[in-house]
């Protein structure tokens, strides 16, 4: 692959991305479903990018109701080689000032009993990916550059995401529990799509942007919708710069970022003994490692 490509999930209020040229909307269909909302595709810098609001136009869908599944697929599908995911999350640091972006290197995961998997594997194919460096880190250090020349603000590089379940926030003894862990932000959706998309051989980071304390600090308020919603509208703005020096700084680059390989020695299940359903289900996927 040599074309230049990239992925965007916007988080909480962005629900679009300004100066694409020859801007295309798909509604896409996928053996997971369909995606949160139709997806655009066109151009910024050269680069071709595809945008998709996570939770849908208007934010439609909960956390533990989003079509993972289906929105890493539509991007293989479009032939995003990267993702960068943009996530509104609380802090758990002092540090860590709502306004502020990370760029995370570590999950833990908190999730339980999610009705949507998040593997594409099992049912007829069992694979087991490397995931101990969950964030593809050529394309984190592009997005730290790119935080650190346009936010404003402070930005840090590196941290723990927690992913809990949701959708309601934390109590107050989890969101010390989660402190106690070493981890600085939490939220509810980034560890699935990065599991996934590198299940599926995309490039993966995330930028996350604090919009709260959760509701460790004594002294502050405990969180609330609202109060999230006014902050990540706030950071809005912030985010669309990123991303724009985003894709400035990846069309600037001698060869695309590429996540290749990552399924050639994952797949455990021998090849005559995946069933005929998988094996559509994941053509786009393990295709090039079956000779199909």
């Amino acid at each position: 692959m040599t074309e230049k490509t990239l992925g965007i999930i916007g988080g909480s209020g962005l629900y679009d991305l300004p100066g694409l040229t020859n801007a295309t909307e798909h509604e896409i269909e996928t053996p997971f479903g369909r995606p949160s909302d139709v997806i655009v595709t066109g151009e910024l810098d050269g680069v071709r990018c595809a945008f998709l609001p996570r939770h849908g136009r208007g934010h439609r869908i909960a956390p533990h109701e989003l079509p993972f599944r289906a929105n890493i697929h539509a991007m293989k599908q479009l032939g995003m080689g990267c993702i960068i995911g943009i996530s509104a999350v609380g802090s758990l640091r002092e540090e860590i000032v709502p306004g502020d972006l990370v760029l995370i290197d570590q999950f833990l995961d908190r999730t339980r009993g999610r009705t949507e998997e998040s593997t594409f594997f099992g049912d007829g194919c069992v694979a087991h990916i490397h995931f101990a460096d969950p964030v593809w880190e050529p394309l984190r250090q592009l997005a730290l550059a790119a935080a650190r020349e346009v936010s404003g603000g402070d930005v840090h590089d590196g941290g723990t995401y927690v992913c809990m379940e949701g959708p309601a926030f934390s109590t107050r003894a989890e969101s010390h529990f989660y402190r106690s862990t070493g981890a600085h932000v939490i939220g509810m959706t980034n560890l699935q799509e990065a599991k996934l998309a590198r299940e599926a051989e995309i490039a993966y980071a995330t930028i996350a942007l604090a919009t709260d304390y959760d509701c460790w600090r004594e002294n502050e308020a405990a969180v609330d919708a609202a109060s999230v919603i006014a902050v990540a509208m706030a950071n809005v703005e912030k985010a669309k710069r990123v991303v724009a020096d985003l894709v400035r700084r990846i069309s600037e680059l001698p060869e695309p970022i590429v996540c290749g390989g990552v399924l050639e020695h994952a797949i455990m299940t021998r090849p005559d003994m995946i069933s005929a359903d998988a094996r559509r289900r994941l053509a786009l996927l393990i295709g090039p490692y079956l000779g199909d």
